[in-house]
């Protein structure tokens, strides 16, 4: 059940990637400068934040089976589209589409884990996903460019349509409800309200928001522009720095997982610390007029990417916080987090830029103010999690016992405290 689950969010990172490999080939296909190109990226990333919510309901209305059938044959349609598209409005459109059915997969993909396994293992299985669907970008970095390159627009973008096909039967015929499931809601907007307003919900957005805006951003859009006209880096260094992110999240994954199942009542300290360490790293290359040396880039990249598998104790936590029958749409709200603020940030960052170097080449100056802004929402989150946790403690009844009272009673008695 997991592997079919899988399959299909492995794909849907490929098809969300697909665009930003075929990049060039769009520029001549469309004739479309860089920034209405860049709208490909924001629109798609909007509407699959946007769409979170509804897809979170229509999870607990109809399951995950459904949902990722209907995320991998929305994903299909879109790419098939793609694949034919006469302009640029058209294209856009068909972004949507694609972000869309995106949406519906992780969540679902994470609800075969709550389904299928016991909750000791269920933050190390997430995390696992999350890293295991990241092979989609390997699938659109080379077969699918090697495609492009070959044979063509049509024939590649057709070719990942069809993958989307057989993965939207794959999720068909063999996904199933798990032993830990709950039946479906009767009405899909059963429970909303109080999904929306319980406090555990938004602990998990504000911590989900802190790990996930700045890789988001980096790695998504503004990373590469950075490091080689801001950083004055070659094109083959900033492509291995962003190697380094992905090397990050598959060392960091497990290991997050692993603290978030051992010390659940600990979960946003460890929110929280990648929080500092993301900020440290931004002030590295922030803070300084004069480019950073690559060592200095590395870490800073290392500093930022622990936040991507980190941003998924934001889901653990609005599971855990809401009742089972309500939680693919207390995960949609977090899932929702890194996601929309990263959008903001990234509008925002063009926007400075825009203004600061209307000509078009921005310098480093202008780089290091623009991409300042991504500091407001890491406040915002840092705040957040701060008002949340006592709430959502307090409506769980739920006493987390201080340090202090861990240190005593593991002197007490010899061996470990409560975790």
């Amino acid at each position: 059940m997991w592997a079919c689950g899988l399959a299909v969010y492995v794909l849907a990172v490929a098809h969300r990637s697909s665009f930003g490999v075929a990049g060039l080939a769009a520029a001549d296909r469309f004739g479309a400068q860089a920034t209405v190109l860049s709208l490909f990226v924001v629109v798609q990333l909007a509407t699959y934040a946007a769409m979170q919510v509804p897809m979170g309901v229509a999870l607990d209305r109809f399951g995950a089976r459904r949902l990722l059938t209907f995320g991998a044959l929305t994903m299909a349609l879109g790419q098939a589209g793609m694949a034919v598209a006469p302009g640029v409005g058209a294209a856009i459109a068909l972004r949507v589409l694609v972000g869309s059915g995106d949406a519906a997969v992780f969540i679902s993909a994470v609800r075969l884990v709550w389904g299928w396994f016991d909750r000791r293992r269920v933050p190390l299985l997430t995390q696992v996903t999350g890293l295991v669907g990241q092979l989609g970008q390997v699938v659109s970095a080379i077969p699918f460019a090697a495609a492009l390159h070959r044979f063509g627009w049509t024939p590649a973008f057709a070719a990942l349509a069809a993958l989307g096909l057989a993965t939207a039967g794959l999720a068909a015929f063999g996904v199933r409800p798990g032993p830990h499931d709950e039946p479906p809601l009767r009405r899909g907007l059963a429970g909303l309200g109080a999904t929306l307003t319980s406090p555990g919900t938004w602990l998990g957005f504000f911590a989900h928001l802190l790990g996930g805006v700045s890789p988001n951003v980096f790695v998504l859009m503004w990373g590469v522009p950075f490091l080689v006209r801001g950083q004055g880096r070659t094109p083959a260094e900033a492509g291995a720095l962003l190697t380094v992110s992905v090397a990050v999240s598959l060392v960091a994954g497990p290991a997050i997982g692993e603290f978030t199942a051992r010390h659940p009542l600990r979960r946003t300290w460890g929110a929280l610390a990648v929080a500092v360490a993301t900020g440290a790293g931004w002030a590295m290359v922030l803070l300084p007029a004069t480019p950073r040396p690559l060592w200095a880039l590395a870490v800073f990249v290392v500093l930022i990417s622990i936040g991507g598998p980190a941003s998924l104790v934001g889901l653990d936590l609005a599971a855990s916080f809401n009742p089972p029958a309500r939680r693919g749409a207390a995960q949609g709200v977090a899932n929702m987090g890194a996601f929309a603020s990263a959008v903001v940030v990234m509008l925002a960052v063009g926007v400075v830029l825009d203004a600061r170097a209307p000509g078009g080449a921005p310098t480093l100056a202008d780089y290091r103010l623009a991409l300042s802004v991504v500091l407001v929402p890491l406040a915002v989150g840092v705040v957040g999690v701060l008002v949340t946790r006592p709430r959502a403690r307090a409506a769980a009844g739920l006493s987390v016992p201080t340090l202090a009272e861990v240190f005593d009673r593991y002197r007490g008695t010899g061996g470990p405290g409560p975790r």
